[in-house]
Parts: structure tokens; sequence; C-alpha cells
């Protein structure tokens, strides 16, 4: 896939996802969130008090999809949140998410909750 190919797919999946948890009942708060740190969450959502971090993965297969998350990028993600919720003025007491967004070549959507984590 081209580099302006794989970047437009890329923003009609994270629509799909976003569209996906509004029908869920949650605001989407920010899209394609940047931190001062360089860090970027595709999307974060407001279900009534919680605060939910979703990286969206598009490939042909949600198998796929899932092996695009690294490690690293992970880490850039929970820093990035924890930046978030602190210009937020938010707390330890904040219930927050860390969901992971599949998208197949078909368009189906697979959420993983709380899918994100460090080994």
């Amino acid at each position: 896939m081209s580099g302006a190919v794989s970047y437009y797919s890329g923003l009609a999946a994270e629509e799909q996802v976003a569209a996906h948890y509004m029908r869920s009942g949650c605001r989407i708060a920010a899209q394609r969130w940047r931190g001062k740190y360089g860090g970027e969450i595709d999307l974060i959502a407001r279900d009534g008090e919680r605060v939910v971090f979703i990286e969206v993965k598009r490939a042909r297969t949600h198998a796929q999809a899932a092996e695009r998350l690294s490690q690293r990028q992970m880490l850039r993600i929970l820093r990035s949140a924890e930046e978030f919720l602190a210009n937020e003025g938010c707390d330890e007491k904040t219930d927050v998410g860390y969901d992971l967004a599949l998208v197949d070549g078909g368009g189906q959507i697979e959420v993983l909750e709380n899918a994100l984590y460090l080994n």
C-alpha cells in the first residue's frame, strides 16, 4: 500500500471506529491527540466518567492488524495517556481503559478492551 493510500485508509478506519463507539453511547473527546513528547493517540472516548484511549489498527485480517501494535508503540500511547489525563485534571481514581480496535479489509471492527499492556 502506498503512503497516501495507507494514510487515508487509516483515517477511514479511525472514523469507522469513532462511529462504533458513538453508537455505543460514548462521546469522542479527541481524535489523533498529540502529546508534547511525540506520542499520538488515535481516539479518546468518554463513557460517562470513564476515559478510553483507543489505538486503531487496520489490515486485511484482525489478526494481522493486531500484530501491527508494537511494545514500543504501547509505551508511547501509555505515556501520552498520562499526559492527557494530567492536562484534564484527572487523578489516579479516574476510571481509564486502553482499547485496541481492529478493522479488517471488509470494514468489520473488533474491539479488544483493555488490550494495551506492557510485559
